[in-house]
């Protein structure tokens, strides 16, 4: 069941594909709000839940000083792995689009984030039933935005629904991937320090998406209006599931 519930929470990214579904007469100003939409998330989730998660796990085994210091440089390492990554998707011709290495991108760092939460969530199942549907909940509300930072700049980068869908589904897929890697090598790898370490990777990474390539890109398309609605409705979105998680 611990697994089965992890997988649940996973799959809901898919729902993020609802808005490719339909007919967008402005199909600028959806991408816009999708991409400032995620911005929005992604800045929230970094700074109001992943950076104190990773604290509080240092502070098992460091004391207060060296755990922010430990959170700090782990956060620069991610920021610079997510710069690399961001240089190297540079050389991406197939489709010649900056949504495809978008999408791509926020692909990449989503399927990061997810493996932890479903390392979290069967774990809490596993302790308690009440609790880890609570967090498998609260979780599955946050993945539907991230849904959608993966399936609009992905389809409207190829135009093609079904490679929005694939790659929405490997990210989904993270999640089930997180509590099968706590099922089989939790006893063995896992513990505070290293969760701490990834959770802090992992905010440097988002935080760098959303800096340096979601909010320059929607803020390209010149609708300065829709930016902010869709960067603060994002902000609020993860606000509210960070404080039902909580």
């Amino acid at each position: 069941m611990a697994f089965v519930i992890t997988t649940l929470a996973g799959l809901s990214t898919l729902l993020g594909m609802i808005p490719i579904l339909f007919k967008i007469r402005n199909k600028e100003k959806l991408i816009t709000f999708a991409l400032a939409f995620s911005a929005g998330v992604m800045m929230t989730v970094s700074i109001l839940d992943l950076i104190p998660e990773s604290i509080h796990y240092l502070l098992v085994s460091n004391k207060t000083f060296p755990s922010i210091m430990i959170a700090l440089i782990f956060i620069t390492i991610g920021i610079i792995c997510s710069s690399f990554i961001d240089k190297e998707m540079e050389t991406e011709k197939k489709y010649n689009s900056k949504l495809y290495k978008l999408g791509l991108i926020s692909m990449l760092a989503i399927i990061m984030h997810n493996i932890p939460e479903g390392i979290a969530t069967f774990i809490s199942y596993e302790k308690n039933a009440t609790l880890g549907i609570t967090l498998a909940i609260s979780i599955a509300l946050h993945n539907i935005p991230e849904g959608i930072s993966i399936a609009i700049p992905i389809f409207y980068a190829t135009g093609k629904k079904k490679k929005a869908f694939l790659y929405t589904f490997i990210s989904a897929l993270s999640e089930p991937l997180g509590a099968l890697l706590a099922y089989v090598f939790l006893s063995k790898l896992v513990s505070p320090m290293l969760m701490g370490i990834l959770l802090s990777i992992i905010a440097g990474i988002m935080i760098h998406i959303s800096c340096y390539e979601l909010l320059p890109n929607a803020k390209s398309a010149r609708d300065s209006k829709t930016l902010i609605q869709a960067f603060l409705l994002g902000i609020l979105v993860m606000f509210l599931c960070i404080k039902i998680l909580h």
